[in-house]
């Protein structure tokens, strides 16, 4: 065995290459809004793994798509640090209830807030209940997406680009015309954006255009929140590993799914949870309007 590898496996640190399931994934197709729950291979939210060091302490978190995948990850991530979360998800009570199990179980606040984020007043009320029953919102984590795959832009409806327009990006405008004003300096928003904005696949036309479109509002809005004394920031991700992925992706694509990185995986959304910590937490204080790949090697422009 090479030195380098004998050293990482004396100190458990395992290869990245090996840290997570890796294709062929043998998964059924699922109807959106999907569910964790009925995953065959689940992903890794951080439940075990994920250990908190009071970097959020006393901090109200806001997440969107809080009910698996990155935005479960994220909550588990926050309450660990110490933050209350209000967990915002469009109808998934099953997965949304877990993911609540495991931000009370860190001893921290949790609300569920279940709405459809493409209608502004939904927004704007889960920013008030935060307010209301968490006392404060300090982080805003806009996660929540939709996305689906055709072969041609034929195939894509005029209310389905809506849809994504409205679920991805005006929403995302929507939760920071209601927060901002109510944060306190030292706040943070963060913003997924994803690989997709760089390296567009034409499959997924609709997500694509709006992952573009995160980016530049994320760049934009820090120049108006910091003179609050709010960092914006987003992190892109490249393939993660949850619901979304059986139910808006065809069964050659979701089996080969994470394949065409270095890493030759997929993330687990517990990968993604640290970028978020780091983001929201005071370590990263002199860090605005930036965009955080987090892709297994896939490199942005």
């Amino acid at each position: 065995m090479p030195a380098e590898n004998e050293r990482q496996r004396k100190q458990g640190e395992p290869d990245p290459r090996e840290a997570g399931p890796k294709p062929p994934f043998k998964e059924e197709q699922q109807t959106p809004p999907a569910s964790e729950t009925e995953m065959h291979t689940k992903p890794d939210h951080g439940e075990e793994s994920y250990k908190g060091g009071a970097r959020l302490t006393g901090m109200k978190a806001l997440i969107t798509g809080a009910d698996s995948g990155i935005g479960r990850a994220v909550a588990i991530a926050f309450a660990r640090e110490g933050a209350d979360v209000l967990i915002s998800y469009l109808e998934e009570d099953e997965d949304a209830a877990e993911t609540e199990r495991w931000v009370k179980d860190a001893g921290r606040k949790a609300l569920l807030a279940r709405g459809d984020i493409r209608d502004e007043q939904v927004c704007r009320r889960q920013v008030e209940r935060c307010l209301d029953e968490l006392g404060g919102i300090d982080i805003l984590v806009n996660n929540a997406a939709f996305q689906m795959t055709h072969k041609s832009i034929e195939e894509i409806s005029s209310d389905e680009w809506d849809r994504t327009f409205k679920t991805n990006i005006y929403a995302m405008f929507y939760f920071a015309k209601a927060a901002l004003p109510k944060m306190k300096a030292g706040g943070a928003i963060i913003n997924t954006a994803s690989v997709e904005a760089y390296q567009p696949s034409p499959a997924l036309l609709a997500y694509s255009t709006t992952k573009g479109a995160i980016v530049t509002f994320s760049k934009s809005l820090s120049g108006l929140a910091i003179k609050q004394g709010i960092r914006v920031n987003a992190v892109a991700p490249g393939p993660v590993w949850t619901p979304l992925i059986p139910s808006t992706m065809p069964r050659e694509k979701v089996e080969k799914f994470g394949s065409n990185v270095p890493m030759e995986r997929p993330a687990q959304p517990a990968e993604l949870a640290p970028m978020y910590v780091f983001l929201a937490s005071n370590d990263s204080r002199f860090i605005t309007g930036g965009l955080f790949d987090v892709t297994g090697g896939r490199m942005l422009p």
